[in-house]
Formats: structure tokens, sequence, C-alpha cells
């Protein structure tokens, strides 16, 4: 008779595996997350040497928020998100398309996924010091202007709304729009290269092939990258708190919500910060919810639909 073998169990070895990310996570993750929700129920700040609380307040911390600038640093933050994901999406798009496209027969595409990707790996403290030495009243810019004639004067690019909020913008495009092409590419490159020939046959354009083939095709990639931008966008701070030196100037009009929060920790109100914190979260939970509900498509060959049409035409 033989032996039995010994069965030998190695799933135990994948939960010892994913186990220290568990445990980073709710040392450095989990504790920290709660304690900022604990800490926006008091009143806990530091007057001088003296330390206030912390002492249960509620939802007054809450309330004093949003009778405070909170809304309109809001709104400053959600418009510089726009003026940078824009075109950010739009370019990253284009040069998706044209680089996973055989018949445009592109030479030297490495080299060009590297320079639009190198913005991506500049530190944005280094971005922001270098915009506001070109864009300063003696700045490279400023001279080369000068020199040419078009101005008689030196153009205070930062002394305005506008021209502070434009390079903020410019300055986001330019760091993540080579990420962003990158991953539209992998996701274009994912498609068969089937359904591009069958739409030829069909005698589909650019455009047609475009729209009805491509876009819907990748909609989870844009889907994750509208909501990581959208998360990444309310949380904007290093670029706008560099360049205007975190005062948000001029008059405030670029700070963000984030450099407010930011305030509040240097004036050690950490019930504030907290209270801030967690209406970020409820923001950023939100708005990704309706993104992915809108991009997410429950039908995607058109079954259902089809179905709700035969319904409605049965009872007529």
């Amino acid at each position: 008779m033989r032996p039995k073998r010994k069965k030998i169990d190695y799933s135990k070895w994948g939960y010892i595996f994913i186990l220290p990310f568990f445990v980073s996570f709710f040392i450095f993750s989990l504790i920290p997350l709660a304690d900022t929700i604990r800490y926006s129920f008091y009143e806990y700040y530091r007057s001088g040497i003296k330390e206030i609380g912390p002492n249960f307040v509620g939802m007054k911390n809450f309330a004093s928020l949003l009778q405070s600038d909170m809304l309109r640093y809001g709104a400053n933050t959600v418009l510089l998100w726009i003026i940078g994901f824009i075109p950010q999406i739009v370019i990253a798009l284009l040069l998706a398309s044209w680089f996973v496209d055989v018949r445009l027969k592109i030479r030297g595409q490495q080299f060009f996924k590297v320079v639009i990707y190198l913005p991506n790996l500049i530190m944005a403290s280094a971005f922001a010091m270098l915009f506001f030495t070109l864009f300063s009243n003696k700045g490279p810019i400023n001279s080369i202007l000068l020199s040419a004639g078009i101005t008689d004067s030196p153009i205070d690019f930062m002394g305005t709304a506008l021209g502070t909020r434009s390079l903020i913008g410019v300055m986001n495009f330019l760091m993540w729009f080579g990420n962003t092409t990158i991953m539209l590419m992998a996701a274009i490159m994912g498609i068969s290269p089937d359904i591009f020939e069958a739409s030829e046959i069909d005698g589909c354009n650019s455009m047609q092939r475009f729209y009805r083939i491509t876009l819907p095709l990748i909609r989870p990639i844009l889907t994750y990258t509208l909501i990581t931008s959208i998360i990444g966008g309310l949380q904007m701070f290093d670029v706008p708190q560099i360049l205007t030196n975190g005062q948000g100037s001029p008059d405030r009009t670029s700070m963000t919500l984030i450099m407010f929060l930011n305030s509040h920790l240097k004036s050690n109100n950490y019930g504030m910060a907290g209270a801030l914190s967690v209406y970020l979260f409820i923001v950023s939970g939100i708005l990704c919810f309706f993104v992915y509900r809108i991009t997410n498509d429950n039908d995607p060959d058109g079954s259902r639909a089809a179905a709700r049409k035969n319904k409605k035409a049965g009872r007529r």
C-alpha cells in the first residue's frame, strides 16, 4: 500500500505577502484618518504657548468653515483644475491616437514618448520656481517681449488673477499630460486591430472611428483618468503655494482648499483643519461617484436599450 502524500497548502503565503500592506495601511492611513475625523468635532488649537482643548464642540467647526471663505477657495480650486485638465485630456487623446495609428507611420515614437513623459518626473516645486523666474517682471519672457518691441513696459503676469491662474493651469498641464498620454496609448493599443480593420471595410472615416470605436472602448481608462485628476485637483497645493508664496495672490484668487487647510495647520488649529479635511473627503467621494455613474456604460452592446424599445413597441 502506497503511503499517502502530504498535501502542502500554499494559500497562507498569499496572506503573509499582503500582510505588510495592510499593517502599513492601518498604521499610516487608517488611524490618521480616524483621528482626523475625531478632531473635526473638537475645539483644539494653540493660542501662544497655551493649548486649548481638545473640547468637544460637535458641528461647530463645520458651521464656521461654511461662514468663512471656504466656498470661494473651493471655486478657485475647481477653476484651476479645469484650466489645466481640459487641454491635458484633449492633447493626450490627440497624441495617443496619432502614436498608435499604424497608418501614419510616425518615426521615433519611443523618443517622443520619453520627451512627453519627462515633465512628469520633474518636481512640482522645481516647475513652480522655473515659471516664477521665467515670468517675473525682470525675467527672460519680459526681456524678450521688450527687446522685440511687443510691449513698452514689463508685463506683471503674476499681478493679475488671469495671469496667475493661467500659469498654474499651464504648469499642471505640462506636468501631467505625458502621463495621461501614456495611459491612453496603452488603452487604445488594447483594442483589437480587427475592429479597426472591420470599420475600414465598412467605410468609416477617422472621426467616426475615433468617436464610435476608440472613445467607447477606452471609457474605463478615461473614467480612471478623470477620477484621479479630480482627486489630484482638489489636493492642488505645491504649484500655487510656491508661485504665490502661500498668499494665493492677487487678492487670494489662487488660494486653493489645501492652501487654506495648510494655513489652519500653521496656526495649530487642528479642529478646523480636521473639519476641512472631512469636507474634502466628502466632496471627493461625491464627485467621483457622479463621474463613475455618468461614464460607466451598463449597456455596452445595446441589448437593454433594444429590449426596452421592443417592450414599448409591444405596448402600442
